[in-house]
């Protein structure tokens, strides 16, 4: 036998022996962000962490976005991935954007909440939404729920892209470059406070966010019933001492219900159980404990994870 042959031969067993006799194998792909956001490298860890403890489980990481992974989700072209609730609400009703029901979609836990995030530079005189008529702004990419929520932003105050001077649908850096550069006035994120896209631009042009008053909140939440109000906390940027009235959603794993209930299972147990270490990555879990990643975000539980929260007690 050749050299070549006995090398990979021996790999071969290598591997066949750190797999328990009897153990299934799973090859999965998780869905998450696109880069400089926080479900990347989110994404990463969980996937680290599950593989590590869950003999015979590969998952591979692919860049995504909130309403991409609801599709590829539900189209089973995926079998995890992150999604924001309103996002997979939406999906599971088979309201718009999407174009029919996708009910094999199942929520497996909640993460964290993700704040709607309008920054403008100070020195572009921009004190409100209305006033982003005629500007140059920077929602995310298409399939990014992010960019679905700034549609939906615009549309309380009688706006739409139409309206604008130029859209750019870029990544969080690429964004934050084109208004470091002076190429756009409005960046649109949805993500965690602290954003560390927008202190990157608070260093080179100090900004302002605009907050939504109660009547516009209650109009988003005639658009979309998973937004929340919440407040963006004094002082989460230099110069912005002010509490910032706004809205969002919860981010949270997605599964597709053909995943084994009892794997589904164990990867709940997992992640409840290492939930600080979790934090480490996306200082916005810090404090989640087994409650709140038990809540329940509106979409269908995957009957591994409803099997777990309820053994624990955490839902009836």
């Amino acid at each position: 036998m050749k050299k070549g042959a006995l090398f990979f031969a021996a790999i071969l067993m290598v591997l066949v022996m750190t797999i328990p006799a009897g153990a299934a194998t799973y090859t999965y792909k998780l869905m998450a962000g696109p880069m400089g956001g926080s479900w990347y490298p989110l994404g990463g860890a969980i996937a680290e962490m599950l593989q590590k403890a869950i003999p015979g489980l590969t998952i591979g990481v692919q860049p995504g976005g909130g309403i991409t992974n609801v599709k590829s989700v539900g189209y089973q072209k995926a079998e995890l991935g992150f999604s924001n609730a309103c996002t997979a609400v939406d999906g599971s009703l088979g309201r718009p954007p999407f174009d029919k029901k996708l009910p094999n979609v199942k929520h497996m836990l909640t993460l964290y909440y993700q704040y709607f995030q309008a920054t403008v530079p100070k020195d572009t005189g921009i004190m409100s939404i209305a006033d982003l008529k005629g500007k140059r702004i920077c929602p995310m990419k298409k399939g990014n729920t992010g960019e679905l929520m700034s549609r939906h932003a615009l549309e309380v105050y009688g706006l739409s892209y139409k309206d604008m001077a130029k859209v750019n649908y870029g990544s969080y850096t690429d964004s934050v470059n084109l208004i470091k550069d002076g190429h756009a006035d409005a960046y649109l994120p949805v993500t965690t406070v602290p954003a560390s896209s927008i202190m990157d631009l608070n260093s080179v042009r100090p900004v302002r966010l605009l907050a939504f008053p109660p009547d516009k909140i209650a109009a988003l939440q005639q658009i979309n019933s998973g937004y929340k109000q919440r407040v963006i906390p004094a002082n989460s940027y230099e110069g912005v001492d002010y509490g910032v009235p706004t809205f969002g959603t919860y981010t949270h794993i997605i599964v597709e219900e053909s995943v084994p209930a009892d794997l589904v299972y164990k990867m709940t147990e997992i992640l409840v159980e290492n939930v600080g270490k979790l934090a480490q990555v996306v200082s916005a879990m810090k404090g989640a404990d087994a409650e709140f990643l038990a809540s329940d975000v509106g979409v269908p539980y995957h009957p591994g994870s409803m099997k777990y929260f309820k053994e624990k007690g955490l839902i009836k």
